[in-house]
């Protein structure tokens, strides 16, 4: 699924219909160069559970947690970690383990520790804001994607600021 989103407002409305389809679980992804929108993406999905902070990029504390009434969100930025295993010395197992929703900025950066996503998001600079490739990777990434397709043309016809490519 590729999904053009034309500027921030979009960005975010889109990231609010994904926290929706998510329900609060799962593994997601998110890839992309410096400044493609991953943390404006998850501003989005932690709106989507009440939110209405600042959202930060946790870059050098690796992990921010959520507690929104019964759900817990775990944001990740793996940009600055030096070696995968620094993950385990974090807590990284447990919280991956946990029944939560788990949001993995730089990916890549964990890889041979990290399990695989239910969700991968790849990000890039378009000519007019966002593109979004989201592939996924298990049943629950397969039932997101099939929601956010629904719940997308709704959010186009309402407001156009979401194009499917």
């Amino acid at each position: 699924m590729q999904v053009q989103l034309n500027d921030e407002v979009a960005h975010v409305a889109f990231g609010e219909a994904l926290g929706q389809a998510l329900k609060g679980h799962g593994l997601v992804y998110l890839e992309g160069d410096l400044g493609a929108g991953k943390t404006t993406l998850t501003r989005g999905i932690l709106r989507a559970y009440g939110y209405q902070g600042a959202v930060k990029s946790p870059t050098y504390t690796l992990v921010e947690p959520y507690e929104l009434g019964d759900q817990r969100i775990y944001h990740f930025d793996l940009y600055r970690l030096a070696d995968p295993e620094e993950l385990e010395f974090i807590g990284g197992r447990d919280v991956l383990d946990d029944d939560a929703l788990c949001l993995i900025e730089w990916p890549s950066r964990g890889e041979g520790w990290l399990p695989a996503p239910d969700l991968r998001i790849q990000l890039s600079v378009a000519e007019t804001g966002r593109v979004a490739l989201l592939n996924a990777g298990s049943s629950l990434g397969e039932d997101v994607i099939e929601q956010l397709a629904r719940q997308c043309v709704g959010m186009q016809q309402e407001c156009g600021v979401i194009q499917w490519i």
